[in-house]
């Protein structure tokens, strides 16, 4: 018998099933190339492609558009604040708060206690001094005037090793080198308002931070500059227990600036402004401010409670706030108190809950204000892809910054396609640059990007990271 040949039909599906194995079997080679643009950029600022990873990804697709190098564990900078943040809001809930009491040793009587104030902390990464005023105008409104014994600060729900401001970068001063602290104001910063006087040929400098004890001495030097520049470095600062000296040149072009700055560790700072406020509300401390542990049977006399950590994560994401994302990653220990090992061994297990653990990965503090931390571009977009498909992607999209529109991206691809469309958290220290967020396409389609540079020239890497965000926005 014959065989007959294959039908017109036939052959048409075997040719589409040939087309498609075909197609899966390069899918790895597919998912390896880059764009022209984006490669044309990186070979522009001196960057080689073994130094970067880059992941493009459907958020409801199984397979990466683009896979570049993104097995490899990489320092991320600070957009190892998704890893924090979507824990936080998955753990503890977009509703958790944080509380912050005022306890005494007896009950006020005509306006007095007699003993002790007891200020207890829980780690409350937002409690400004405006909050904190309110605070102690709650105790003066239940009556409170005069504290006859001491203010303690009890920060015992933290059990911290000691913390080096300078250790980073030698700038103990700069508030992103702050360490973490249970009971902790104004992000243990204060702030100076820095305006230039061409009548006078001076620089003012006021002090915006209540502070009764600050003695400041401003020997700055206006200069009459057609620029800006980095103003900052051109200011030197030197502190100690009761002064700041500024010195240096301040160009006229630069118009008013806010230098904020950490002089003093955050039981010192806090005691400090507890001072100020407490006088402006009219109350009276008769002891001293000291550092202690509040008795199980102290009367709670007052309490703040925080904004929701969904909006502390707007605040750490849009701003990429180092200090904050400290606080809510010790809050993750579900001990008290919270150690940095108790909060990693939280995170651990929850990202091996939801099998997003991996090889390489590094999570010292949290905040990706280190030059340990290690996380790879597949191990972030996997995280997005997660983090889409959870009950807290609202909360978690609406924190990151928004191209050309607000935060860390207000000023960056604004007249490009990819203006209004991207959600992405951005990193850089020296020698890193990163992006990781969403980007919509022209189409409707939502994109996972993650773009990691780890180079000496990764400062030179922002045209490289936004040619590939236009590529997916036009995609």
């Amino acid at each position: 018998m014959q065989n007959k040949p294959p039908s017109p039909a036939s052959r048409s599906f075997y040719r589409l099933a040939l087309h498609t194995l075909l197609l899966l079997s390069s899918l790895e080679g597919l998912a390896a190339t880059l764009p022209l643009t984006v490669t044309q950029a990186l070979h522009s600022a001196a960057i080689p492609l073994s130094n970067t990873a880059v992941v493009v990804q459907g958020v409801d697709t199984p397979h990466p558009l683009v896979r570049h190098n993104a097995s490899h564990a990489m320092n991320p900078a600070s957009a190892m604040k998704l890893v924090t943040t979507y824990a936080a809001l998955d753990l503890l809930g977009p509703a958790f708060t944080w509380k912050t009491e005022a306890l005494a040793d007896t009950a006020p009587l005509n306006g007095q206690i007699d003993g002790n104030l007891y200020l207890r902390g829980s780690g409350d990464p937002s409690l400004t001094q405006e909050r904190l005023w309110l605070l102690l105008h709650k105790l003066r409104s239940h009556g409170l005037a005069v504290i006859d014994g001491n203010l303690i600060l009890d920060r015992s729900a933290f059990d911290l090793p000691p913390h080096d401001p300078a250790k980073f970068d030698n700038k103990p001063l700069r508030p992103y080198n702050s360490g973490p602290d249970a009971l902790m104001a104004n992000l243990n910063s204060l702030t100076l308002t820095v305006q230039p006087q061409p009548a006078s040929n001076e620089v003012s400098v006021f002090v915006e931070t209540p502070d009764n004890r600050l003695r400041l001495h401003n020997r700055l030097h206006l200069e009459n500059g057609e620029t800006c520049g980095d103003w900052r470095e051109k200011i030197s600062v030197s502190a100690d227990d009761e002064t700041i000296e500024l010195s240096g040149r301040f160009s006229v072009a630069c118009g008013t600036k806010a230098l904020h700055l950490s002089p003093w560790v955050a039981d010192k700072q806090f005691g400090r402004l507890f001072g100020t406020l407490w006088h402006e509300v009219g109350g009276h401390l008769g002891g001293k401010v000291t550092a202690g542990k509040t008795p199980e049977n102290a009367i709670l006399l007052a309490d703040h409670d925080s904004p929701p950590l969904a909006e502390i994560v707007r605040d750490i994401n849009k701003y990429s706030n180092n200090v904050m994302a400290r606080q809510v990653f010790l809050t993750l220990d579900d001990a008290r108190p919270a150690t940095p090992e108790g909060a990693r061994r939280r995170l651990q297990n929850w990202l091996s809950a939801k099998q997003l653990d991996q090889a390489g990965l590094v999570i010292d503090n949290g905040s990706g204000l280190s030059r340990q931390a290690r996380i790879s571009a597949d191990g972030l977009a996997r995280l997005l892809q997660s983090a889409w498909g959870s009950p807290v992607m609202p909360e978690l999209m609406a924190s990151l910054p928004v191209a050309g529109i607000d935060g860390t991206l207000r000023k960056r691809l604004n007249g490009s396609t990819t203006h209004g469309r991207a959600h992405l958290k951005t990193g850089y220290l020296e020698g890193v640059r990163s992006i990781a967020g969403y980007v919509l396409d022209k189409h409707g389609k939502r994109w996972i990007v993650v773009f990691l540079i780890n180079d000496a020239n990764a400062r030179n890497g922002k045209p490289a990271m936004d040619a590939l965000l236009d590529w997916v926005a036009d995609h």
